[in-house]
Parts: C-alpha cells; structure tokens; sequence
C-alpha cells in the first residue's frame, strides 16, 4: 500500500499549478473527507456531557472528567491495532471496522440510560473511540496519500476544515436539543430563581457555623447554609447548590429524582441511536464504493524497522509531544467552557453551549481562512504565531472578569441558537482561542509525517493518533484542578500546553523547514 505515482515524484502540470487533490481522487477524497465531520459530531457531543452527567448523576467536576478520560484513551488503545490492521487490508478496510465500532459504542448508550449506569456511559464511549482511533489512523495518511507530496499539508487541511462542521452539528443538537430537554437544567434554573419549591431542597440553619455540613439518610453529605444565597449577585453560588439541593431532592423524593434522572438519560441516548443509524449507512457506502489501494510490490519492512527510523526523525519526535499537548488543550478549552460560562457568568447549560458554537463558527471559519494562507506561509511559523495568539487568549480567560454584558445576534446565528449571548471579557476570550487552535491539529500533523515514505507514515499516523491520549490525561487533571483550585486557575494548564506547541512552531520554522524533507511552504 504504497502512495499512488504523484506521490513518487513531483510530476510537472501543464499549467504550472500542482493541484491540491487530483481529478482521479476526487470522489475518495470527498467520501474520506465525510468520515473527518463524523468523529467530530462525536468529539463535541461529548464534551458538554460531561456537564450534564455531573447533574444527573450528582458527581463532582473530576469524576464527570472520566468520560473525556474513556473517550480519549480509547484512541491511545486503538491506534496501534489500526495500524496493523491497515497494513495488512487496506484503507477502505480500515474506515469501514472504525464504522463498526462507532456504531456499537453509540448504542451501549440504550442499556446505560436504562439502568442510569455512568459506568456503561464511559464503557460506550471507550469503545465508540475505537472505531474513531481506526477512522483517524486510516483517514489521516489516507488523504496524505491523495495527491503530490508537495500540496499534502494543504489537502489535509482542507480535509480537516470538514471536522469542525461534524463538530458543530454536535454541539447544535447538544446546545439546541439535548439542553432544552434536560430537567436537570430546569431544576438549575428555578433554583437560582429562588423558587421555594426548589430552595427548600437546601439545608438551612441560621445559627450553623459558616462550614457546617449534613449528614443525609444515604449518607451523602451537603452543606448547611447560614441564609439562602443570593444567587444572582455571588459568582459560583448556585453551581455550589445545585449539587447540594439535588442530593437532598434525591433522599425527599426518590422517585421523584427517579423521574428526573430517568427522562435526562432518555434525552442523552436518543442522539446516539441516530449517529449509529448514519455510521452505518456510511459503512455501507464505503463498502460498495471503489476506493483507490495504492498497493505497493514490495511488503512493508518489519515493525520495530520502521519505528526505529521514525523516531530517528526530530520533527516526528516532537510533533508526537506537540499533538498531546494540543488535543489536550483543545478539548479542555472545549469541554470546560461550559463549566466557566455556568459558574462565572452565571448563564445556563444552553447558553454555555451556545458560546460554544460560537466557538466553533470562529474555528471553522479560521481554517479555511488557514488552508489558504498556508500556500504563502510556512507552516512552522502560521503554528507559532497563532500558539503565541492561543496563549494571551487563554491568559486573557484566566485574569479578565468585568462584568456581564449581552451581545445581539445576526438573524442567521439568533435562527441557530435561539437566544442573544450573556457572557464578559473572560468568557470572550475564551471562545477567541478556538481562532488560533483552528491550523493546529493538521499542521502538526503535516510536519511530523512530512518527508516519509507510505510505509512510515500509516505507522507514524498511529503514535500520532495514540498522542490524542493527551486529551484523556490533561482533561482528567483539570478536572481535579477545577474541585480543588476553581475555573480560572485551571486554565493554566492549557496555557502551558499552548507553549509548547510555540516551542514545535518555533522549531519547525528555523530547522525542519530547512531540511530537504522538510519544504517550508506547502
């Protein structure tokens, strides 16, 4: 399965212009390109769950991060096994058992909100994220493979400008569908509101001291309150209830919570039931289509050969790093978004999720701005500059408060999210970093497979694939960060991820572009 002839040299075209994705790989390339919007869908669906799971399921910020934890380490667990599994079939073979395992993981989700297990949750999830790692692991070189070497990076780019498309439907049917749904976002709503029907919920004492706690008939602890809080005003005080409330309204009326929790779970598991239906049919068409090999005479050398050499590469070493460090931050400034819109600005779930799309119209629209620039600049710089930009963003997240302003929609966005958008300064440049993470991901991943034969890159595609752990790791330890040292701060960890990835920009453009494997432009 080696790269197809314009891959083996660098043809000369009649008009002077090497074209991004030849005629002859069109219709692979746009199917390929479909499976890029598809695990996005999956990646930001999942991300404001974790959120809802820590309502229904009355859990803290880093026991709710096990989901991203499942979800993400089933790449790391996965990718190797793609590898192989590609060496030995194909591509096409490839894509279509990462359908297969998308569809089974997305359907576990019936059985979990059937018996409100959070553990078949994570379960589904892990193995949804295998038939991604396969997805991943093929699509990635697979599109590398689809044309001259020389307009690689660009074809990956534009390929990967289709995921945030797949990324925003899920935060749509999360932020549009699953948040207005939810009970558990009513019962939010109308506590902060100080509906006494909710309130009451609280443990009151006026003569408690100020840290004083209660012990439940289940044995759950809640904090006992001196007077009601003032919920508008007191930044954090109702997403500090809630959970206190919930776990009193749980031992008042169990079957009321029942109900509740029982509903939310329904709403949760009826998205999945859809992605399944879809994945399938597109199993299906992979599996009828005539999808180009690029079989090669010779077998490919033996494992450790390969790994060895690979390694032997600096901007494959480092891109690997680079790649944990950035999936870790984008998904940690895409899952935790909500957390700091809810407890910060005091906006709802939908709201939060509303930023978020937000978010992503912004990252979607840099990337295509991003593929076009990089015909004139090299890619090692555009990615130091746009961490360096990530970076005050994130800095900007953690120090500016200000206070809350509204912000008036286009008829287009208002028709989308259905509401103006409350957030402040932190809020907003939170949402501002997604414009600086929009090249990243591909433009690492360029770099580090840049220079490689097919034999190299479908196994450098694998430990590039199994980096993505970093978002499991990372997302994990800032859940913890968020219980024990709050929002703001947390967000240091990402800052630190957005300087080393400055660091493997910074060394691309003024050492691996000057390698003869290395163009500088693409």
């Amino acid at each position: 399965m080696a790269t197809a002839s314009t891959n083996d040299s660098s043809p000369e075209y009649p008009d002077g212009k090497i074209p991004i994705v030849p005629k002859e790989y069109l219709l692979a390339f746009i199917l390929t390109t479909c499976c890029f919007a598809l695990w996005g869908f999956a990646n930001d669906f999942t991300n404001p769950l974790v959120k809802v799971y820590e309502n229904v399921f009355i859990i803290t910020t880093s026991q709710a991060s096990w989901l991203q934890f499942a979800f993400y380490t089933g790449y790391f667990c996965m990718a190797l096994p793609a590898v192989f599994f590609i060496r030995k079939f194909s591509y096409k073979a490839a894509i279509m058992v990462g359908f297969a395992f998308y569809a089974i993981g997305a359907l576990l989700a019936v059985p979990a909100a059937s018996t409100a297990t959070f553990g078949l949750f994570l379960l589904g999830s892990y193995i949804l994220t295998y038939g991604l790692a396969f997805l991943e692991t093929a699509c990635n070189p697979y599109i590398l493979a689809m044309g001259p070497k020389e307009t690689a990076t660009q074809r990956l780019n534009l390929a990967q400008a289709f995921n945030p498309i797949g990324s925003l439907v899920g935060m749509s049917v999360a932020t549009l569908v699953l948040a207005p749904q939810l009970m558990t976002g009513d019962f939010r709503t109308k506590l902060g509101e100080g509906n006494p029907e909710y309130t009451q919920h609280l443990v009151l004492d006026a003569d408690a001291a100020a840290d004083a706690t209660k012990t439940l008939a289940d044995g759950n602890v809640v904090k006992v309150y001196t007077e009601l809080p003032d919920f508008k005003s007191e930044v954090g005080a109702l997403d500090g209830a809630v959970p206190n409330a919930m776990k009193s309204y749980r031992v008042n009326d169990p079957e009321g919570f029942q109900a509740m929790q029982s509903a939310d779970l329904h709403s949760v598991k009826k998205p999945y039931i859809i992605v399944a239906a879809v994945v399938t049919v597109f199993l299906l068409i992979f599996f009828f289509a005539k999808m180009p090999t690029f079989k090669q005479e010779e077998e490919d050398a033996p494992f450790m050969e390969i790994v060895s050499r690979i390694f032997k590469r600096a901007n494959f070493r480092e891109g690997v790093f680079a790649q944990a460090f950035y999936v870790g931050a984008q998904i940690m400034c895409w899952t935790f978004i909500v957390h700091y819109g809810m407890e910060q600005v005091g906006i709802s779930l939908g709201q939060a999720q509303a930023w978020n799309i937000i978010a992503m119209i912004i990252f979607l629209c840099s990337r295509w701005v991003c593929t076009g620039l990089l015909r004139f600049i090299s890619p090692g710089k555009m990615l130091f500059v746009f961490a360096l930009g990530a970076l005050a963003f994130t800095v900007g997240a953690i120090t500016l408060k200000g206070d809350n302003f509204t912000i008036g929609l286009p008829t287009f966005l208002h028709s989308l999210i259905g509401t103006e958008l409350v957030g402040n300064t932190g809020l907003l440049s939170l949402v501002m970093i997604s414009a600086c993470m929009s090249l990243m991901f591909p433009t690492i991943y360029g770099i580090a497979l840049s220079g490689m034969a097919e034999e190299e890159s479908k196994l450098g595609s694998a430990f590039l694939i199994m980096s993505i752990v970093g978002g499991a790791l990372l997302t994990k330890l800032q859940g913890g960060m968020i219980d024990n040292y709050g929002i703001r701060t947390s967000f240091w960890l990402p800052a630190i991820c957005f300087v080393m990835i400055a660091l493997f920009g910074f060394r691309t453009f003024i050492q691996f572009e000057k390698q003869p494997a290395l163009p500088s432009k693409s």
